[in-house]
């Protein structure tokens, strides 16, 4: 029955359903990651976080986890209006809003999180001090520009911007440690691995 209904389809269905089904296995396994406490935004080694400036109240614009997001509202939408909207470019106009909406919506919501999650930084001087963490979007060399790490205080992860003086980015998931706190949510690190003795 699947196999006749598989063959029935249009390529372009076909290639949507495929597309589809997989970003959401990707979706799925990064929310499992994301509540375990791992890095699930780059531990598939894509690196497209492109540039940690191009961001929108923290959360990279051009991260895999929101071009997971879009392709996930993109597909679903598609997939499931298409039996009742005939016309594809006024299919493809609904999908991409309906993609960039829940993009929108994801970013919000990990937006609220990280102001509910920083609410104890009135004691980040004294608790993120050599807290050790791993780097969540690319840290530029010398000062150059800010990344973003995640480091564990008081058995909860946190998310921090962060600065780094080598004289070549970390790159994301690296290991590194809190060597000195400069605001209330900005952090300068050092890599661990090149201090392991």
């Amino acid at each position: 029955m699947i196999s006749l209904w598989w063959a029935g389809l249009e390529p372009v269905m076909k290639i949507l359903w495929v597309v589809t089904l997989a970003a959401t296995l990707i979706f799925l396994i990064q929310s499992i990651l994301t509540f375990v406490g791992a890095d699930a935004d780059t531990s598939a080694d894509f690196d497209l976080d492109m540039d940690a400036d191009m961001s929108m109240d923290g959360a990279s614009l051009y991260s895999f986890r929101n071009f997971v997001n879009f392709i996930l509202g993109f597909g679903w939408s598609a997939i499931l209006l298409k039996p009742s909207v005939e016309s594809w470019p006024l299919l493809i106009i609904i999908s991409v809003v309906v993609g960039v909406a829940l993009v929108a919506a994801v970013m919000y919501l990990f937006k609220w999180l990280a102001s509910m999650q920083q609410s104890g930084n009135i004691v980040l001087e004294k608790s993120a001090a050599g807290a050790e963490g791993t780097v969540y979007l690319t840290i530029p060399a010398a000062r150059e520009g800010k990344g973003k790490v995640q480091i564990s205080i008081g058995g909860a992860v946190r998310e921090y911007d962060a600065l780094y003086e080598g004289e070549s980015a970390l790159k994301n998931g690296t290991p590194i440690r809190v060597v000195d706190v400069l605001d209330s949510n900005t952090v300068l690190v050092e890599e661990t691995n090149s201090y392991t003795v």
